[in-house]
């Protein structure tokens, strides 16, 4: 499949414009992504429908806590990323040659029918790095009635984002630290664009932000105050998902410690409403309204609503920022 959002240059090379690396690519040759390759003077995308996982997760795995809690949602994911961190969790996917499975798109509908799914959730590695793929199927599931939910690190260009907001229902975008460095030495990629997404992507769907907290790397207290300060800046209303860090891929450092989640917690709870700590058991992770503290959503028999209506708490009135 040929890709959008590129150029042709001059020896044969091409200018891809899909995300902020801004890859120029020779002949024979693929972006950081491993993706998307010059072939013959055309960028062509390689994992076009190709799958490399599926499954059915409750969709608080996401995660996302405040968009339609206790379904599920089927997932998919391909190969392949645009950011190289040294800490990647899907690692296999996102920067080894995978086994992949090619699955037709009316199969791909008919299971985010089934099992009382919701739709579709594009997610395990970067999903925006299949633009074309994306670009088809979010828009064929949105004409059968499907939610489309993309979880994904923030890392593309304005313009080809815009062309999809439309047609997503959620997004659930990683924030991996509020400095620049972190992103260029950990991660090979630049904050800015990442802090754009978020702010265009609350313009358009419902948006929840991950931060997986990495101690000594991105764990201060000054870095979660600056962080959560500059969401509560958009919306002091949008989910945060403070996520333990495990040691992974290239990144051996300890497990981060259950006091630095809590105390992050305490931070971010000086500035938004919701604030949740993943990868952790024995963490309250229910809902509570962020003006009386009633009760709004257990999350121990999978995320059933008690105290909510309308969108609204059942106690005192106040708002609450959830989709069901």
């Amino acid at each position: 499949m040929e890709c959008m959002y590129y150029e042709k240059t001059k020896d044969n090379k091409i200018k891809c414009h899909l995300c902020p690396h801004s890859c120029t690519i020779s002949e024979g040759n693929t972006g950081i992504c491993n993706v998307r390759k010059n072939v013959e003077g055309k960028l062509m995308s390689l994992n076009y429908g190709k799958h490399t996982s599926y499954a059915y997760d409750p969709i608080e795995k996401k995660p996302l806590y405040h968009f339609y809690p206790g379904r599920d949602i089927l997932s998919i994911g391909s190969f392949g990323c645009n950011l190289k961190c040294d800490f990647c969790q899907n690692w296999d996917i996102a920067h080894e040659e995978s086994l992949t499975m090619e699955i037709e798109d009316k199969d791909i509908l008919l299971l985010g029918k089934s099992k009382d799914s919701i739709g579709i959730a594009y997610t395990y590695n970067e999903p925006t790095i299949s633009y074309e793929y994306l670009h088809h199927m979010l828009r064929l599931a949105k004409r059968h009635g499907l939610k489309n939910v993309l979880v994904t690190n923030g890392y593309i260009n304005e313009e080809p984002l815009k062309e999809l907001l439309p047609y997503i229902d959620a997004m659930n975008i990683d924030l991996k630290s509020m400095r620049d460095d972190f992103y260029k030495n950990i991660c090979k990629g630049t904050l800015e664009p990442v802090l754009n997404t978020i702010q265009l992507a609350t313009k358009f769907t419902h948006v929840e932000i991950t931060n997986l907290i990495i101690e000594g790397e991105n764990s201060s207290e000054e870095e979660i105050r600056d962080l959560s300060q500059w969401i509560a800046n958009i919306d002091k209303g949008i989910p945060l998902h403070l996520s333990k860090y495990f040691p992974s891929y290239k990144m051996k450092l300890p497990e981060t410690s259950y006091e630095v989640l809590l105390r992050s917690k305490e931070i971010a709870d000086e500035y938004l409403d919701y604030v949740y700590v993943g990868n952790v058991w024995g963490i309250d992770n229910n809902t509570y309204c962020p003006n009386c503290h009633n009760s709004l959503i257990h999350r121990h028999n999978g995320g059933e609503i008690i105290g909510i209506r309308g969108r609204k708490c059942s106690k005192c009135g106040e708002s609450i920022n959830v989709v069901y």
